[in-house]
């Protein structure tokens, strides 16, 4: 064979992923597979150099091929860490066995969170050069509320700096001393936001979310009889607004379903309780619907996505997760004039202007791109897939996590992963340390570190999760990535009976689990 048979398939380098190479060489099997119906080219123009060829020919009728790989190739790569074990061993025992308190460098496979480790499109990076700085009202502004509007069907957008400040603004204005704020399952800083401005929490999620083992699908749902069975104790008026969370974090990032939001503000909207969506993964929540929802399989995550967010008041978002962003956040409220005015009152005391909410212009513009980016079916699809390939790895293997896995990240339950642990010791916050030095995979605690304890009592609270969260950064590892994970906490797992628990050296009064530190009980 002669080399003009010959049809080149040149692989640039640090550019695919061998799962892509992996459908490309499937793509070439099927068409070989099909090779008899193909027919031949006939030339119609020749010459010496292959440009200056032209050929007519006919479409074979061939079966339908799809390439099922990440949307996206690699545009830039980053250097990782890569310390030995007895390094790491050092490093953690500096940090304190704390894996927020690690340094970056010393991280190989950073799970810690997918708040702002998102990697930025090309044509982000284009929007971001492009903007014009300026204090005054900016072209990028007025772009970014047009496209949160269509996206979400709300009408007042503000901009924040990023979710922490949207829940702050919301809870100052929304709480009276003493009212009761339900939400299905609390996270750290919104509940303390909530706590600062007087409210109290009441946790209204369903039974099945402090399951670690149940499948239920939809572990995010709020509990019907349960925020009933409080309105009716203390009246609609004692309610300050519902905390609904798409995607629960805490829960292990599982879902609300449409028939729940739906069902939750029928409930609401006729006693005039408002319903807030923290929509931080409001994208991921859309995607686990089209996928497990029958009557949603056809539907677009866009549209999903605005019929979701019409069973609300407002939400707010913490930018850096679906959003596809470094930095921002957003509070935006459906139709009500009134509480815009005292969200834009309290936003220019303490973040920035009502036209940027303390970013750039350049921010904005990564902002508006992202959303148009975050709304794209294959990229979505391929997203959360990854999470899932992830948990099944874990599955195959015995190891116990949270499921059915969630859509941003895979939780290992430490409960059951060190059973011989008192939770008292913190079996997840030692589980996280154990991966990293194992692995140099950093990972983070999720558990009764992160609860805190009871004010009036002093006693850690000892919530029903005891999590180690995996966290996925979008667009940012490959599945190979994925498969060391596993292997390293495989490996953890089968000598899981040599780990002992921790105490605390330091523990801050508030939000302890981002500067705590700890040494382990046998020391």
């Amino acid at each position: 064979m002669g080399r003009d048979n010959l049809v080149p398939v040149q692989i640039p380098r640090q550019v695919l992923t061998n799962r892509q190479l992996e459908s490309i060489a499937d793509a070439i099997i099927s068409l070989y597979r099909q090779r008899d119906v193909v027919p031949a080219l006939e030339p119609v123009r020749e010459g010496p150099w292959c440009d200056q060829m032209r050929y007519r020919g006919f479409f074979a009728d061939l079966e339908p091929y799809e390439i099922d790989s990440i949307p996206y190739v690699i545009h830039t790569i980053e250097r990782v860490g890569r310390l030995s074990q007895e390094e790491r061993r050092l490093a953690i025992r500096a940090a304190g066995y704390n894996t927020f308190l690690l340094r970056s460098v010393d991280v190989t496979i950073d799970l810690l969170t997918d708040s702002g480790t998102s990697a930025m499109s090309t044509d982000q990076w284009a929007a971001y050069d492009a903007a014009r700085a300026t204090p005054c009202t900016s072209d990028e502004y007025r772009r970014l509320v047009h496209v949160l509007r269509d996206a979400t069907g709300y009408q007042h957008i503000i901009p924040t700096h990023q979710g922490r400040a949207a829940e702050h603004i919301l809870s100052q204005i929304m709480i009276k001393p003493g009212q009761i704020v339900q939400g299905n399952m609390y996270f750290t800083t919104t509940k303390l936001h909530q706590e600062l401005a007087g409210g109290v929490f009441a946790d209204v999620i369903v039974e099945a979310a402090h399951d670690p083992t149940s499948t239920y699908p939809w572990k995010g749902n709020i509990d019907l009889p349960k925020l009933r069975q409080i309105v009716e104790q203390h009246g609609p008026e004692q309610i300050a607004y519902i905390s609904f969370e798409h995607s629960v974090n805490m829960a292990g990032g599982q879902p609300v379903s449409m028939d729940n939001m739906r069902a939750v503000y029928g409930l609401c909207a006729p006693l005039r309780i408002p319903v807030f969506f923290d929509a931080t993964r409001m994208a991921e929540n859309a995607r686990m619907i089209q996928k497990r929802d029958p009557h949603y399989h056809d539907t677009n995550i866009r549209d999903i996505l605005r019929e979701m967010l019409m069973y609300g008041d407002g939400c707010t978002v913490s930018g850096k997760k679906d959003f596809l962003i470094n930095i921002g956040g957003l509070l935006a409220f459906r139709d009500n004039a009134e509480w815009t005015y005292d969200a834009e009152h309290l936003l220019r005391i303490y973040e920035g202007n009502t036209t940027d909410g303390g970013l750039s212009a350049a921010d904005l513009a990564c902002i508006s791109r992202g959303v148009e980016e975050m709304l794209d079916d294959r990229y979505i699809g391929a997203r959360v897939r990854q999470t899932e390939a992830l948990g099944q790895m874990l599955l195959e293997a015995d190891i116990p996590i949270v499921t059915p896995p969630g859509s941003h990240a895979i939780f290992l339950d430490a409960k059951r992963f060190l059973p011989h642990i008192d939770q008292d010791a913190f079996p997840a916050q030692r589980l996280a340390a154990e991966i990293y030095v194992e692995t140099g995979v950093r990972a983070m605690e999720r558990g009764n570190v992160s609860k805190g304890r009871n004010p009036k009592t002093g006693e850690n609270y000892r919530p029903s999760l005891e999590l180690v969260r995996l966290t996925i950064p979008r667009r940012v590892y490959t599945r190979d990535h994925m498969r060391a994970v596993a292997d390293g906490i495989i490996r953890v797992y089968q000598r899981r009976e040599e780990i002992e628990g921790l105490r605390f050296v330091y523990e801050p009064e508030k939000l302890r689990f981002f500067q705590g530190r700890f040494a382990p009980i046998e020391e």
